[in-house]
């Protein structure tokens, strides 16, 4: 099991809490189904089945949170509303006025709500406490701040951070396009996008097509910068770096498959095998991907 998408935060390094502590803490907001009237879950939930809410190993600990959302669409709220409506009018003689329209709807919420589908979602996070890393497998901020919301909550005084670059990727990006290179250990791939900082955000897209030099050079003297780029780290890994420092389409390389522990057994074996591969090679990525954008800095 590999995350697909990175979203990273700084924790003390190391940060002195164990398994057992953090599990305790997290106990208390553990998942919940829905109730009948209730359109959406989140708790925490065993990343492995067992019960427990901390899998930790090798020092390292994974988190799962679960969402449960009843999938209710306002236009089937709206028709049986409108039918209901007609219906009373029918009965009262004229139209209901605003604020019995809003009694009626929460009326048809409520009646709909138990008989409604779930959909069930689940966002993985990595905890490396020896090198300060916090990371959540999700494509948005605005999923991984679901989990940081509820991370906040369970764990009293958390020491989280964003993390901080002395270069933004936006001008470390631009900056490799144009001068055709690399910062070390990292190769640049196929993909990218250049965009306009002018009001019409003009927009050049590459994809899986080579990047010429005095193309791409063309257009950062037209005022473009570089707002997404595939790259490749050390042969093992590949990625593409966003400009709000997201990274995306994380894929492992064949040089990483073949370390994999092939004398792994059952499945827990190999869970196992797969996530000291994964925390040990991205926890030396994000360190030597935070080096090419000028270091770390702290939060003014």
């Amino acid at each position: 099991m590999w995350f697909k998408n990175l979203q990273i935060y700084r924790l003390p390094a190391p940060w002195a809490v164990t398994a057992e502590q953090l599990a305790a803490d997290l106990a208390p907001h553990a998942f919940q189904p829905c109730s009948s009237l209730e359109m959406q879950s989140q708790g925490w939930v065993s990343p492995r089945e067992n019960g427990e809410l901390v899998y930790a190993l090798n020092k390292q600990m994974l988190l799962l949170l679960g969402t449960e959302k009843k999938l209710l669409p306002t236009t089937v709220i709206n028709q049986v509303t409108k039918i209901k409506a007609a219906e009373i009018e029918e009965q009262q003689g004229f139209k209901p006025g605003r604020k019995q329209m809003k009694e009626l709807k929460e009326e048809v919420i409520d009646d709909l709500l138990p008989r409604a589908f779930s959909v069930w979602r689940q966002t993985w996070v990595w905890i490396d406490p020896v090198n300060g890393w916090m990371v959540v497998d999700a494509g948005s901020p605005a999923k991984a701040d679901e989990v940081i919301k509820l991370l906040v909550k369970s764990v009293d005084k958390l020491p989280l951070e964003t993390l901080h670059v002395a270069q933004s990727p936006v001008t470390a990006m631009t900056e490799w396009l144009a001068a055709d290179t690399a910062p070390h250990g990292f190769t640049v791939d196929q993909d990218t996008e250049l965009r306009a900082t002018s009001e019409g955000k003009a927009t050049v897209r590459y994809v899986r097509h080579t990047l010429e030099p005095e193309d791409v050079r063309r257009h950062i003297a037209s005022g473009k910068q570089c707002t997404r780029l595939a790259m490749t780290w050390a042969d093992k890994i590949s990625f593409v770096l966003t400009e709000s420092l997201t990274i995306k389409r994380v894929t492992p390389l064949d040089v990483i498959k073949e370390n994999a522990d092939s004398s792994a057994q059952n499945d827990d074996e190999r869970f196992d095998s797969d996530i000291m591969l994964m925390t040990g090679e991205l926890s030396q990525m994000l360190g030597d991907l935070v080096v090419a954008l000028g270091g770390e800095v702290e939060k003014k």
